[in-house]
């Protein structure tokens, strides 16, 4: 499902990554992150997709009101753990960008 975002500006975290082979308790750390985040204040939505096998990269991108509501999701103690075990065992690499969407445009059928 696309997030239904307001009117411009407002913030994206882009997440782009390479997962490390084998789950080891992967689905049921995003699983909770995913709730997390949706009652985080100046939680906009969240889009998720990722191509398949074993290299397939996945791209999450969260959008917010504004930084200061990121920076506290960045300090956020369960995310913070979550990304330790990325470090230590989920992600062979990864990207991270925040960006400012100065304009958007919106069509479904």
């Amino acid at each position: 499902m696309l997030a239904d975002t307001p009117e411009p500006p407002y913030y994206a975290v882009l997440f782009s990554s390479i997962r490390a082979e084998g789950d080891d308790g992967y689905g049921e750390m995003a699983a909770r992150m995913d709730a997390l985040t949706r009652v985080q204040p100046g939680f906009l939505g969240l889009e998720h997709a990722r191509s398949p096998g074993p290299d397939g990269i996945g791209i999450t991108i969260c959008y917010w009101t504004d930084l200061d509501s990121i920076a506290a999701w960045k300090r956020n103690v369960d995310h913070m753990a979550a990304q330790d075990a990325g470090y230590a065992k989920w992600y062979d690499g990864f990207r991270l960008r925040v960006a400012k969407v100065e304009r958007a445009n919106a069509w479904d059928r």
